[in-house]
Formats: structure tokens, sequence, C-alpha cells
């Protein structure tokens, strides 16, 4: 019988492992404030313009013009009265799409990471990079 090859990793593969990376760096400063909060990747946003019109997205919305990028879900309740946990979503397409090269997407993950931090938390960008103050 054959060794086994290692697996293929894909594009999704790639992306998700850059997201966690980029999370894990946010997360090892503020572990205490985001023990409520969940990151997940879908390939594309649901939530797209309705026209050519330039769009004012919602705090909760990180975008590119007309592309939103990521979006904060905040807590909440289910259809079945259960509670939620809020959810960053990270759109993987648009932010490949962003990145020149693979050098370039984990820098862009963080800082569409920050700031749906920051609005996740009601800080500012800067706060987010700098960590929590220790009291």
């Amino acid at each position: 019988m054959p060794a086994a090859l290692p697996g293929h990793k894909t594009r999704s593969d790639l992306f998700d492992a850059a997201a966690v990376e980029a999370f894990t760096e946010i997360d090892a400063r503020w572990h205490d404030h985001l023990t409520g909060l969940d990151v997940a990747v879908d390939d594309i946003p649901r939530m797209l313009p309705r026209s050519d019109e330039p769009v004012q997205w919602p705090d909760d919305v990180t975008a590119d013009g007309q592309v939103p990028l990521a979006r904060l879900i905040p807590a909440g309740v289910d259809v079945s009265g259960r509670p939620t946990r809020a959810q960053i979503i990270l759109f993987r397409r648009p932010l490949e799409l962003r990145a020149h090269d693979a050098e370039d997407l984990p820098e862009i993950l963080r800082e569409v990471l920050i700031e749906q931090v920051a609005t996740y938390l009601g800080v500012d960008e800067e706060t987010v990079e700098d960590g929590p103050d220790e009291d």
C-alpha cells in the first residue's frame, strides 16, 4: 500500500488559516473581552446594495465601496428562542480579490478584523491594536 500523501490545501483552507492567525493576534490581547464572539467565513456577502448609487454601510459592516468585506452580527435570540453569540463573518472572495498576493491577505484580514472587533467592543481601532488597559 502506498504511503499517504499530504492533503492538498485549497484556497479556502489557506484563507481560513490566515484568518485564524490574524484573529489569534487580536485575541491574545483581548481574550477576556472576546469570549462571547465567534468568527466565521462565508464565501460571498449576501447583502449587496440594490443599485449602483453609493451606499452608506452601517457600522457593523466593513466594506470596500459597494462590496462588503465583513459583517458583525450581534448576539441575539434565534427563531427557537435560544440565545446566539455575536459573530464576525468574513467574506472570503471579496477579501481574496483585494489581496495582490499571498503576503497581502494576512494584513487585509488583520485590518478588517481590527475594525470589526472595535465595533464589537465599542472602542476605536487604535485601542484594539494597543490592547486593553490593565487596571
